[in-house]
């Protein structure tokens, strides 16, 4: 779980999940939405998908991410288990 709020930290990589929220995309098409090097895009889905917080499938030459939802719901899960009282 530290992996997951670490990676959460970092507000572009919440920008990265927003762009996945849409649905799958290349590692291209992520770099393409964002002013830095490609290679410090390639960071962000590194450590994202280090977390389990996307999925990365090769498709030919390219690299194709998504959400992992399940991961998602297990952090929902943790952060309940916090509101409730005298749990």
């Amino acid at each position: 779980m530290n992996d997951v709020f670490r990676a959460l930290a970092d507000p572009t990589r919440r920008e990265i999940l927003e762009l996945l929220r849409k649905g799958p995309r290349t590692s291209g098409e992520i770099a393409e939405e964002f002013s830095t090097s490609w290679a410090t895009v390639s960071r962000h889905l590194s450590v994202l998908r280090d977390a389990d917080l996307i999925l990365a499938e090769r498709d030919g030459q390219h690299i194709v991410y998504e959400l992992n939802t399940t991961v998602f719901h297990e952090v929902v899960e943790h952060l309940v288990k916090w509101l409730r009282p005298g749990k």
